[in-house]
């Protein structure tokens, strides 16, 4: 039993974690920002149209730390999964975390922060990451899956470009 314990910890030890860093200034109001990204119904609308994003859960008015939200996703060739996350912090106004309970991810910690600054805001998004699969995971976020991630930003950053500051 202890051999199998050091084994997983050694492993748990070699996990590389990946972080995506990416900020937005919009010409809005903290409440409007928080509004528009505190709703998970929004989501669909910021995602591209190839990740087949489908939010299966009933949803309340309000985030709230604890929540469980379950999609659909297509994140990889076009096979399909699901992938839920729980919210697991929020401070009203100011940033919310979303973690990965299960899917594509071996890890995935989603940090959505905003700041007033300038007459508007600032959108921070802090994204730390970790792929399954070991080595050959690591290959993947080389070949494939950090440019993806990079995309689905690039996305979203010119969805709400258009939406926001036009």
């Amino acid at each position: 039993m202890k051999s199998n314990t050091v084994q997983k910890n050694a492993e748990e030890i070699k996990m590389k974690v990946y972080k995506l860093h990416k900020e937005q200034f919009l010409k809005i109001s903290a409440q409007e920002a928080w509004d528009y990204i505190s709703s998970p119904a929004n989501l669909k609308e910021i995602t591209p149209d190839y990740m087949g994003f489908t939010i299966l859960s009933d949803l309340s008015a309000e985030m709230y730390a604890g929540q469980i939200i379950t999609y659909f996703v297509k994140p990889v060739l076009g096979i399909p999964m699901r992938w839920c996350t729980e919210i697991t912090h929020v401070q009203e106004g100011e940033y919310f975390v979303d973690e990965q309970r299960f899917g594509p991810y071996k890890m995935w910690h989603h940090e959505h922060h905003i700041k007033e600054e300038n007459g508007g805001v600032v959108m921070t998004d802090i994204i730390h990451y970790a792929i399954p699969f070991g080595y050959l995971g690591r290959i993947a976020k080389w070949l494939f899956v950090g440019k993806q991630l990079e995309g689905i930003f690039k996305y979203r950053f010119e969805c709400l470009e258009k939406k926001f500051n036009q």
